[in-house]
């Protein structure tokens, strides 16, 4: 089972829309390299996508249809962000109650918390 009994949300969805889950120790197993990989290439599109709107919301001449397709693009690139962002955030290490921290440093993470 995965720390804290947590599952891993991962960064597509079943049948229906429903999130798919992973219950792995094994970080570097098939599923989740797979994962790790989707959520790269998500976030790569995310940016690529970002870019091409900024092009296009700056040009005068933009039709309707092609602003109600980037408006659908972006839509689906946000939930594919958001489910990334919230399945990283779970998998972030807890602070144990213990642990004092200075509210205005904010807590310290390694580089390798952040994928």
């Amino acid at each position: 089972m995965t720390r804290n009994n947590e599952l891993r949300l991962l960064p597509w969805s079943g049948p229906d829309g429903k999130p798919c889950f992973l219950s792995t120790d094994d970080a570097n197993g098939h599923l989740s390299r797979l994962a790790d990989n989707t959520e790269a290439i998500q976030l790569d599109l995310a940016a690529e996508l970002l870019d091409h709107a900024s092009d296009v919301l700056s040009a005068t001449d933009a039709a309707p249809d092609e602003l109600c397709a980037l408006a659908q693009d972006l839509a689906e690139s946000l939930r594919d962000t958001l489910r990334v962002a919230e399945s990283r955030g779970h998998r972030l290490p807890l602070l144990s109650p213990d642990t004092h921290r200075n509210d205005a440093e904010g807590p310290t993470l390694s580089a390798s918390a952040f994928g």
